[in-house]
């Protein structure tokens, strides 16, 4: 089978190489799954830099979510197992951990409702407990990750403002349904959202970008508001000066989804279980911009990686891109 494999850690377009290799072998507990649509992450760059908390052994399949096909002929939803991760034509995963792909949507959308969901689901919903009514901030908006929480925002009733770079992913973020978008490369952040929410600031913000994104956040954020970390795009991972959350009364929440598989893998589940069907009734819906084919993962994964994407890039093994 061809599969992409990185042999020494760098930049994903200067390291990942494509190969014939042979399928790999299921271990106690896996499944061979054929790769039907892998989704390209910001993690799978951090992989190929040598940056992530996981480091599989070189060399190594990058690829951390996928739709799946079993042996059997179930589409599945699937977080591959490292080193043999889904940008290839068959991966491994751990069989107990499978969910069922949900039926209206194509495998690039399947393969989106899962990682970047499930964390803006449990990020909103069991660590912010976001309400009806309050206002929640975005960071990153009309990318993978802040696409889904945008949604997941606006169906949980909450008015959404987005932050974004440029004006194509602000029309993305607009499209997405974000109440207010703020493009960070012309506007104040701080000062938009305070005028936005009459000088209260958002009750949730949701940042999966660090750096400046979590300074600004801070200033806006409102009284006994909470701000959800989830990851570090920017590269620089903020040192929180707590007493300016004691002086402010805000919380600052930690999210590493992939925890819950191991400590509570029945929650993981039942979200799923909501997101299906949310997904039926279509208020939420992935933001596929773009599909490619197993030559094309290299440079789709660069282009997440240096912020060029908008929405999830997919990967298509079998399928021909558009």
């Amino acid at each position: 089978m061809q599969a992409w494999r990185v042999h020494r850690n760098g930049e994903p377009g200067e390291v990942m190489r494509l190969e014939e290799t042979g399928r790999p072998v299921p271990g106690e507990g896996q499944v061979l799954l054929e790769v039907l649509a892998a989704n390209v992450n910001f993690p799978d760059a951090l992989l190929c830099r040598g940056q992530y908390q996981v480091r599989p052994p070189l060399p190594f399949t990058p690829g951390v979510e996928i739709c799946g096909r079993t042996a059997d002929g179930r589409r599945v939803l699937a977080t591959p197992a490292l080193p043999h991760g889904g940008f290839a034509e068959y991966t491994l995963a751990d069989a107990a951990a499978l969910l069922p792909a949900p039926d209206g949507l194509d495998d690039a959308e399947a393969a989106a409702l899962h990682i970047g969901y499930q964390t803006g689901w449990f990020g909103l919903h069991r660590r912010a407990h976001l309400k009806s009514g309050e206002t929640l901030l975005v960071h990153a908006a009309a990318g993978g990750v802040g696409s889904a929480a945008v949604q997941l925002g606006k169906a949980a009733g909450a008015t959404v403002i987005g932050v974004v770079g440029g004006p194509e992913k602000a029309k993305a973020a607009a499209e997405l349904g974000c109440d207010l978008v703020i493009d960070r490369h012309t506007e104040d952040i701080v000062a938009a959202v305070k005028e936005a929410t009459g000088g209260r600031g958002a009750d949730v913000v949701y940042d999966p970008v660090g750096g400046d994104a979590y300074a600004k956040s801070v200033k806006c954020v409102a009284f006994e508001g909470r701000v959800i970390v989830v990851g570090f795009a920017s590269g620089v991972v903020p040192a929180p000066a707590l007493n300016h959350a004691l002086l402010k009364n805000y919380s600052v929440l930690g999210l590493h989804w992939g925890l819950y598989n191991t400590k509570d893998p029945a929650a993981v589940r039942a979200c799923h279980d909501e997101l299906t069907r949310l997904a039926a009734e279509g208020v939420v819906r992935p933001l596929v911009s773009e599909r490619v084919g197993l030559a094309g993962a290299a440079a789709a994964v660069q282009r997440v990686a240096d912020g060029a994407s908008t929405g999830r890039i997919t990967v298509l093994p079998r399928g021909a891109a558009r």
